[in-house]
């Protein structure tokens, strides 16, 4: 009976938000975004019998963050998407405040999610359950019930499982906080996806060389890239410094080897996976043809989230556009997805000063710019990009305080590419080696303007808007 009273809530709020969300002028063209409500972690990003499937964290009900539900969308292309009946509604005993994130995998040839159950109690305690749920023929998720209880030594913050198959068992890592407040990764394995033995921490704060390391590691992932184990995730509470970790949470990633008999994992320094101001929650999939693809949510939690003005049309938050990962030289690098260039239109190139180029729509665009000198690059009336020569400083007007602030990329250029939508552009420099991906809000028809004496050579595409369905 709850869960029949939570889907009419949610019907309700869809059939009187859908009309007002989309008179506004900020909502994207082509990047994922809720119907209504609050977008915001990918969960279980998976490609299966020639669709990929993306759940993402969804509060129909407000533009805040209260109890979850997971939505669903799938594409057979990563291009045009079409909703599917929502997956999961917080209804049970043991997910009572919430469907928190987690993943999906494949077995008995159905999808099977693997999510995290919230529960919060009056005196302001927690407790989490780890839950399974399984696809049946209607398309639709028959929920199994928790599958592991809150482990031993740990507070009610550990959430987010990511499970995969290796040498015909199932391993899932674990977002945790220890009873010392202190962030860790936690490893389990399992033969049947119900019964999971602990091996015990593999990475965190205090672990492998790190030293503290914030007190509490959200939303791992745990995947082989070339000869790499890479383990993606969100550490939060690391003190901010002159160039990095400016952002109030920060999303990462440490590279190394995983010894699964052992469950120890060897690896190197901790890396940003992204320099600019909106980038959270990242969850990758594996492609037909082998491809390491990345989703991440285009948001902070518990930063000014609510200043931002689609609020007011009900609805807030977009996903990421979906991004390729390979290792390069030992080097991450990130690209959009290929598949995006089918949203090419009306090319347009020119090459001159910077001073002297066209001024470009960036409401739904596509850019890139080969540079070798410093130049400056307006941004619709919001933002401001300049190359000095050895750092990029982007710069945006904040929503709460209306002072500017600012993050930094400091490198060697050569070219931008950057993916421009109604609120949001997603700056990938140097064909990958880094990106700078922001959320912005402009007030006229957003263009490109170029500043300064640089020789630039520039490639425009405006980008078509492709329907969901």
């Amino acid at each position: 009976m709850q869960e029949v009273s939570l889907l009419k809530q949610l019907t309700l709020a869809v059939m009187r938000g859908q009309i007002r969300a989309s008179r506004d002028t900020h909502r994207p063209g082509w990047h994922l975004a809720p119907s209504v409500g609050l977008l915001n972690d990918p969960n279980g990003f998976i490609y299966h019998a020639g669709y990929y499937h993306l759940f993402y964290q969804w509060n129909p009900l407000d533009c805040r963050h209260g109890s979850k539900y997971w939505g669903h969308w799938r594409s057979a292309d990563l291009i045009h998407w079409e909703h599917q009946p929502v997956a999961l509604v917080p209804s049970e005993e043991y997910e009572s405040h919430g469907c928190y994130s987690g993943s999906a995998v494949i077995a008995d040839d159905r999808i099977t999610l693997i999510y995290t159950g919230n529960v919060k109690y009056p005196d302001g305690s927690r407790t989490a359950f780890q839950c399974l749920a399984q696809e049946n023929e209607r398309g639709e998720y028959d929920k199994l019930g928790p599958v592991l209880p809150l482990p031993a030594g740990y507070t009610g913050h550990v959430r987010d499982p990511k499970v995969w198959q290796h040498d015909g068992q199932w391993y899932m890592v674990l977002g945790a906080q220890d009873k010392q407040l202190q962030g860790k990764v936690l490893l389990l394995r399992s033969n049947d996806l119900r019964e999971w033995h602990p091996l015990g921490e593999i990475a965190g704060s205090g672990l492998g060389g790190l030293g503290p390391f914030g007190y509490m590691w959200e939303c791992p992932d745990m995947f082989r890239l070339a000869d790499q184990d890479m383990l993606i995730f969100c550490p939060q509470g690391i003190a901010a410094e002159a160039e990095r970790y400016r952002n109030t949470f920060q999303a990462g990633y440490l590279l190394g080897q995983l010894d699964y008999t052992k469950a120890a994992f060897d690896h190197q320094a901790f890396h940003e996976l992204d320099a600019g101001f909106e980038f959270y929650a990242p969850q990758t999939t594996l492609a037909a043809d082998g491809r390491r693809l990345l989703f991440a949510w285009m948001g902070i939690p518990d930063e000014d989230e609510l200043y931002q003005p689609t609020v007011a049309y009900g609805w807030i938050h977009t996903m990421t556009c979906p991004r390729e990962l390979s290792l390069i030289d030992g080097k991450v690098i990130q690209r959009p997805a290929r598949e995006l260039q089918v949203l090419r239109r009306e090319h347009r190139q020119w090459q001159g000063r910077a001073q002297e180029a066209p001024a470009l729509s960036i409401r739904s665009a596509e850019m890139i710019v080969d540079v070798s000198a410093p130049f400056i690059l307006g941004l619709g009336d919001e933002m401001m990009l300049v190359w000095d020569g050895e750092r990029i400083t982007l710069s945006r007007r904040n929503l709460r305080t209306g002072l500017q602030e600012f993050r930094y990329w400091r490198g060697q250029l050569q070219q931008l590419q950057l993916l421009c939508d109604s609120c949001s552009i997603e700056i990938f420099i140097n064909q990958g080696e880094a990106v700078m991906t922001t959320c912005y809000f402009p007030t006229e028809d957003p263009i490109a303007i170029f500043n300064g004496n640089a020789e630039l050579r520039l490639q425009h595409w405006l980008l078509s808007s492709p329907m969901l369905e």
